[in-house]
């Protein structure tokens, strides 16, 4: 790992951690984060209302070389045991990790798993050296949407990195951490003391076009952006840099093959018209001087959610196929490098403005569907005809989302000399969906 063994062991003790290190296809998720590694207990939730408790053992915390996670008594442990020794000792100017499992489960079904946690740790220490270059002291980032789909991913790559979150939900806030916020009238004091906000709040575009929903769309971003910005401008000891989540929607359903930056014009359409009444929000922040970022993301490649949730199920059963015909171009982008751009677009001052949050290398359909089914070893036989999107979805959804061409390129990113954990399709997949191979090095690059 390239960080000393004190930074290695102090990011498993930050918040956030063991989100990090949850692989991404398997059916569990953090219910509980362990408070302490010498004596606290984590809590991962499974199918079924399952819950697998992992109690850290005080006999086996050796601070900063090691600590040690047990299963506790719980319904696994009548038929499983677990014992996870966590190893850290120098290695040529940088940390060997040495994850030692005495486990009645199969090493045959570990060996994925931890084939990404080395890769995702490996990644992470790299990616959080790269933003010290821009940012060397602590900040503390206020997110809205924390619990979403990005904003856990955002919210533990920045408190990993030794950055306080604080998180604004709508609901009344249960610790230190969280502060309650109205989307229609935020608080005069709700970013007191907050370096830089990061906001990805807003009802998802999945469904069909109904007026309802439309209106739902617009409403979730354009006047709660709007009106938290006009809060950032306002706090007297607030934030210096408002990021917000944008989409490459800004640039139209349908561009053919022209090769889209940062620097073209917006395109026609309801998402085109949204996104940029969205990005024009941000102005009560950019006008008292508080740097903005507007983060155009593309297609999101995770297995949590999106496109590839759905994907997933019919390509692991033999039934995925191309859409339509095939040729339309997808911008994607790996759950983890989108991360990264929030983290750099809140460190590195140069950045402001819109920038594509897309990897540099677009796939029309047809390609994607071949690398997804190669990922899987699986075929690709059952094309989906244009007219199924269109059934589901109306013609309007259909055309903006499951039919829409657009290819993007990171030009901001690319003249930044940003570097991509995952810029190639199938390396991206194959770290998301537990299909590394042993020569699959993690790319540590600084």
């Amino acid at each position: 790992m390239p960080a000393s063994v004190e930074g290695v062991f102090a990011w498993h003790a930050r918040p956030g951690a063991i989100s990090r290190l949850t692989p991404p296809w398997q059916p569990v998720r953090v219910a509980e984060e362990a408070l302490s590694l010498r004596d606290g207990r984590a809590r991962l939730r499974l199918p079924g209302g399952l819950t697998w408790a992992a109690a850290h053992q005080p006999d086996g915390y050796d601070p900063p070389r090691q600590f040690v996670d047990q299963l506790a008594s719980s319904p696994f442990s009548r038929v499983l045991s677990w014992r996870h020794t966590h190893e850290f000792t120098p290695d040529d100017g940088g940390t060997r990790v040495t994850d030692v499992v005495e486990t009645s489960v199969p090493e045959a079904v570990l060996r994925s798993m931890f084939r990404y946690r080395h890769a995702q740790l490996a990644e992470d220490l790299a990616a959080q050296e790269r933003s010290r270059r821009w940012q060397t002291d602590a900040l503390t980032v206020a997110i809205t949407g924390s619990s979403g789909l990005v904003g856990t991913a955002v919210a533990a790559l920045l408190s990993t990195a030794g950055h306080r979150v604080i998180r604004l939900v709508r609901r009344s806030p249960r610790g230190q951490d969280e502060r309650q916020w109205n989307p229609e009238s935020p608080d005069t004091d709700l970013l007191a003391g907050v370096d830089a906000v990061i906001h990805l709040a807003g009802a998802s575009i999945g469904g069909r076009f109904t007026e309802s929903h439309k209106r739902e769309i617009r409403d979730s971003r354009i006047g709660p952006t709007h009106r938290l910005a006009q809060a950032a401008a306002a706090a007297p000891s607030g934030p210096h840099v408002f990021v917000s989540a944008s989409a490459i929607g800004f640039y139209g359903s349908h561009r053919g093959d022209e090769l889209l930056t940062e620097d073209h014009e917006r395109g026609d359409g309801f998402l085109a018209d949204v996104v940029a009444d969205w990005e024009a929000a941000t102005a009560p922040a950019a006008g008292s001087g508080i740097r903005c970022v507007q983060v155009r993301t593309g297609i999101v490649q995770t297995p949590r959610g999106g496109t590839l949730q759905l994907l997933y199920p019919m390509f692991f059963a033999g039934l995925g196929g191309r859409l339509g015909d095939g040729t339309q171009w997808l911008s994607w982008i790996g759950i983890d490098d989108l991360a990264d751009i929030y983290l750099r677009s809140v460190c590195d001052a140069d950045l402001h403005g819109p920038l594509n949050a897309v990897a540099p290398t677009p796939v029309r359909n047809a390609e994607y569907t071949r690398t997804l089914a190669r990922v899987l070893r699986r075929p690709a036989l059952v094309p989906v005809p244009g007219l199924g999107p269109r059934l589901l979805l109306g013609q309007e959804g259909a055309e903006e989302l499951a039919l829409a061409s657009q290819r993007v390129a990171p030009g901001v990113l690319a003249g930044a000399s940003h570097v991509f954990r995952h810029p190639d399709l199938e390396h991206a997949l194959r770290h998301v969906l537990g299909r590394l191979r042993a020569t699959d090095a993690p790319q540590t690059a600084h």
